[in-house]
């Protein structure tokens, strides 16, 4: 029993004490704490950063370039083989003023060739221009080419790539291909 009584007087001893015998932290411990915390909060916001603009260029711009230029691979394969004339730079098409599928021009966004290249606005729309001058207020430049590896097979290539990236990256752009036969 007496070992009891130690016990309950070493514990309402230590019950009795004051705020003042309580360890805790100090304010030196809490501003560390604090600044380590913002070191890291500052690092990981310049990753949201970054990785806004890469979701921005890579997913919607590059996503929007292909879009665009599977548009136009699917208006050019709807001509016929040995169409030479619909104008397919202007929607909807008209059936003369243009090259249709007559073999020509160029894949190479930097150097388009008239009458097989057109602009699109950012939100898609076809703006109308003349040559090779680009209109302003151009987002997207499509750019076509066709060749010919076979005397029944034609080759069409299409190149889409916008005018500007986010933050100075490289522009997102797209080629695709196809081969159109003769007769279909």
């Amino acid at each position: 029993m007496a070992d009891d009584g130690d016990r309950d007087a070493q514990l309402g001893a230590a019950m009795n004490r004051g705020p003042g015998s309580e360890r805790g932290s100090t304010i030196i411990e809490t501003v560390l704490a604090a600044g380590i915390l913002a070191v890291l909060l500052a690092g990981i916001m310049g990753l949201m950063g970054v990785s806004s603009k890469v979701t921005e260029n890579q997913g919607h711009l590059a996503a929007r370039t292909t879009e665009y230029a599977q548009d136009k691979l699917e208006q050019l394969m709807v001509l016929t083989f040995n169409d030479a004339q619909t104008d397919t730079r202007v929607f909807p098409a008209t059936s003369t003023g243009g090259t249709g599928l007559t073999v020509g021009g160029s894949s190479d966004t930097a150097a388009p060739v008239a009458l097989y290249v057109d602009w699109l606005n950012a939100d898609g729309t076809l703006l109308t221009s003349s040559g090779t001058t680009a209109p302003s207020g151009w987002f997207y430049k499509r750019v076509w080419q066709i060749s010919q590896p076979a005397a029944n097979l034609k080759q069409i290539t299409v190149t889409t790539t916008v005018s500007a990236a986010i933050g100075g990256a490289l522009p997102p752009s797209s080629t695709l291909t196809c081969l159109k036969s003769f007769p279909f």
